[in-house]
């Protein structure tokens, strides 16, 4: 759906990222007839996707040392002669500062304004802002908590059981549960200690827990001149300690009144506080039906891959288009959604060890073949790969579509068959135990366990 021809004025971009992401930048790249410059770590030096491109050495193996340096990737994107920067998802890419700094430089920071980042990376600010553009919230603190006793007190007035966030959190860091009063300053103490050791930042709010809930997300896009566009939505309640395993679209069992509601209140929002390029809003379905907003990430996703799949749009072509300075290259109703798509993400990790985190060096690597609009792989690695211990494991994104969402589950079990990856240990076993259990194919499952997983559970 998208017009190569307004790209011309980014012909070099520099990749702020590794793996999976920066393969699936370079890509469009590609497409589009822009040079990808690729900022890797010396872990990532030899990595299969940086093969005869232009790369550009961070620091060390290290996040901090690599691909966390805002100054350090900045300089080397300007010694690139890159005119933008993509940060992918992960390490700087919701960092406001680094936005304003790409900007000081005269690089083009491919995500929204920092003020708008900066708004929604702080979740008390975010929600007072969604809530004024219609969107449902979860009961809990109007802000930031002052002491222990206005943890209780806040506590009281929304009932037990509650749940401690801190507010520059995430990755389901910070967080703690209360179920009584006796346990609410135990709580709100060790979700400020560890809000404090991860994110430098102390501070916590309170919402009261859902629990049995599920999680949902809208894909958004916007231009610099107020046209947004959602891709539908997603659910990603298929979850390891806040750590999402599968992501499918549409969301199965919801009111179709409800997510109209919540699209139309999305993108309203996004118009409000000037969101410009990919964003995606999260929300939990409560049991009464109702989404209730919980945060927006200011980057494109890991699964967007599944929104791309159902809709046609490549939402990287999109965001460069934006940060290049022209309008979306469609309007909401020229966007076709169809059938139901599926992603896996398949890791080294042994999940009958703990989940332990496996590197290594990949002995064999087989993919499923691609069939165009409904099996798709993307990944970044190949025979002989050595997954480094610094990083996340992903190995490689299953995205599968059908007519229906058991067509495009029996699909994805298909494609995991055919997968064969050895020297590592990976998830891929869960992954089919899980597609094929009567508790994901009657939707009888929430973000609190994984369905069918142990296999001997919810067959």
């Amino acid at each position: 759906m998208s017009d190569p021809s307004p790209y011309v004025g980014i012909r070099r971009l520099f990749v702020a990222n590794r793996g999976e992401v920066a393969a699936r930048v370079a890509r469009t790249c590609d497409a589009l007839g822009i040079t990808p410059v690729f900022g890797v770590s010396e872990a990532d030096r030899e990595a299969p996707y940086t093969r005869g491109r232009e790369v550009v050495v961070l620091g060390r193996g290290r996040a901090s040392e690599s691909y966390l340096d805002a100054p350090r990737v900045v300089q080397a994107a300007v010694q690139a002669r890159c005119s933008a920067l993509h940060p992918g998802w992960g390490f700087l890419s919701e960092n406001p500062v680094f936005a304003s700094l790409c900007a000081a430089h005269g690089v083009t920071f491919i995500g929204p304004p920092p003020a708008v980042m900066q708004l929604m990376g702080k979740k008390t600010p975010a929600k007072r802002a969604m809530g004024l553009a219609g969107l449902s919230l979860i009961p809990g603190s109007d802000g930031i908590l002052a002491d222990a006793d206005d943890a209780e007190r806040v506590a009281r007035e929304v009932g037990y059981p509650v749940l401690l966030k801190a507010e520059s959190g995430g990755g389901g860091r910070g967080m703690r549960i209360a179920r009584s009063e006796s346990e609410i300053r135990a709580a709100f103490e060790d979700a400020s200690a560890e809000a404090l050791a991860c994110f430098a930042d102390d501070r916590v709010y309170l919402e009261k827990l859902i629990e049995k809930g599920r999680h949902v997300e809208v894909q958004l896009l916007a231009d610099r001149y107020g046209n947004v566009v959602h891709l539908g939505e997603r659910d990603c309640s298929v979850q390891r300690n806040h750590q999402k395993l599968i992501e499918e679209s549409p969301a199965p069992g919801l009111s179709p009144d409800e997510l109209a509601r919540t699209l139309a209140a999305a993108v309203r929002a996004c118009q409000q506080i000037g969101y410009v390029g990919a964003g995606t809003m999260e929300f939990l379905l409560d049991e009464g039906g109702t989404l209730r907003f919980m945060e927006m990430n200011t980057r494109l996703q890991v699964e967007h891959s599944v929104s791309e799949l159902r809709s046609g749009v490549d939402l990287v072509a999109e965001q460069i288009r934006v940060a290049s300075g022209h309008r979306l290259s469609f309007t909401q109703d020229q966007i076709a959604l169809t059938g139901h798509a599926i992603e896996c993400r398949i890791n080294a990790e042994d999940p009958e060890q703990g989940w332990k985190p496996s590197p290594g060096v990949l002995t064999r690597f087989d993919l499923p073949a691609q069939v165009p609009g409904a099996v798709r792989v993307d990944t970044h690695v190949e025979v002989g790969y050595e997954v480094p211990p610094f990083y996340d494991s992903l190995l490689c994104k299953v995205i599968t579509r059908g007519a229906t969402r058991d067509e495009a589950a029996d699909r994805m079990i298909a494609a995991l068959s055919e997968l064969i990856c050895e020297g590592v240990p990976t998830t891929t076993a869960m992954h089919r135990a899980v597609l094929g259990s009567a508790a994901f194919r009657s939707n009888q499952y929430d973000t609190s366990g994984i369905p069918g997983w142990p296999a001997s559970e919810g067959r």
